[in-house]
């Protein structure tokens, strides 16, 4: 049986009777200081979440609502402290198969169809027959592009909601695709092949189809690096005389594009196209990551974010109400979506 979803979490006010089913994020089980215990919930969909707690039948409820589970619940919005929660009063656990499980995960703002449809028309622009070849059997795999548009691009850091891999990687090849018309000692067939390869372990990586999402065992054991590399050569065997040489020098381009060991890469960048990646790579990851934390400002205009210690500092951001992230910017051939304030968080690791 098909349940509805009901109300979103942007659409709850203070003093609301709230009703509706809602993904678990995190559970916690505490005491109050009379020693009653009580449940602290982090509850969310696909417009954000919110904190709740339930202080009656705790012990009763808690084996309803684990991390990870849907709950249809009831209870009433009220602000501590300035924040909006929820005081819940009753719940229950509803399976996942009975909901639409995208209307509980975050999501891209960008247009997947359209986002999927540019990134084959950059492939098919490579000249090299062999590089070409190699995307088509991974990007004009059907069963394997769906899995590819679902995925995220990582656990917490940066893009780390579904169709974050597609917009990251097509953000990165159009970078690539830009970089190699302004220095023409690149290769360009073989940059925009590494960027849209760099990270299609990631695949195989995480475990995303509930959230909070997680690593898969191969993901956790081999990293996507490596399960990359696994992936391109078995399609390269399947590719007549795929030149040796060629394919040496894209793995190397997907080995290297941490840019350093300390960072997760095998080995380091050693060939013009493996620098340009890297620095790519971590351009979109950086502009994604600063653009997500300016959505959260409470203010308009320049302020302070808290210390972010991924980046060992604090930063400046600018809260532009409204603003296209630029890795789905709009283009001649992409004119882009309207962008849902909603589904613009900062994943925590």
């Amino acid at each position: 049986m098909q349940h509805k979803k009901g109300i979103c979490i942007k659409e709850i006010g203070e003093n609301d009777n709230v009703e509706g089913l809602f993904l678990v994020k995190a559970m916690s089980r505490a005491e109050t200081r009379t020693g009653s215990p009580y449940l602290s919930l982090t509850l969310m969909d696909a417009s954000g979440e919110m904190g709740g707690r339930v202080w009656d039948k705790a012990d009763q409820l808690m084996p309803a609502c684990p991390a990870g589970g849907i709950v249809l619940l009831s209870g009433q919005a009220q602000s501590f402290k300035n924040v909006l929660q929820l005081k819940i009063n009753n719940l229950t656990a509803i399976p996942t198969e009975d909901v639409e499980i995208s209307e509980f995960l975050p999501s891209t703002p960008g247009d997947i169809v359209a986002m999927g449809c540019e990134l084959r028309k950059i492939a098919k622009s490579v000249d090299n027959p062999f590089l070409r070849d190699l995307l088509f059997a991974f990007f004009q795999n059907r069963s394997f592009f769906e899995q590819f548009k679902k995925a995220p691009a990582a656990k917490g850091m940066h893009h780390a909601y579904i169709g974050g891999l597609l917009e990251h990687t097509l953000a990165v090849a159009r970078l690539a695709d830009s970089t190699s018309q302004l220095y023409p000692t690149i290769d360009r067939d073989l940059l925009l092949a590494g960027a849209m390869l760099h990270d299609i372990g990631k695949v195989e990586e995480f475990s995303f189809t509930t959230h909070p999402f997680d690593y898969s065992d191969s993901g956790r054991l081999m990293g996507h690096l490596v399960l990359g590399v696994e992936m391109i050569q078995k399609r390269m065997e399947t590719i007549l005389h795929f030149p040796a040489e060629l394919a040496l020098r894209l793995k190397h381009l997907v080995l290297s594009h941490h840019g350093q060991k300390e960072f997760g890469s095998p080995t380091v960048p050693m060939m013009l196209e493996a620098f340009v990646l890297n620095f790519i790579d971590d351009l979109d990851s950086k502009i994604n990551y600063v653009n997500r934390l300016s959505d959260q400002a409470q203010q308009e205009g320049y302020q302070w974010t808290d210390y972010q210690r991924v980046m060992e500092r604090f930063l400046y951001v600018h809260n532009s109400p409204g603003q296209v992230p630029a890795e789905i910017a709009p283009t001649a051939d992409n004119p882009g979506p309207e962008i849902d304030p909603r589904q613009r968080n900062l994943w925590e690791s």
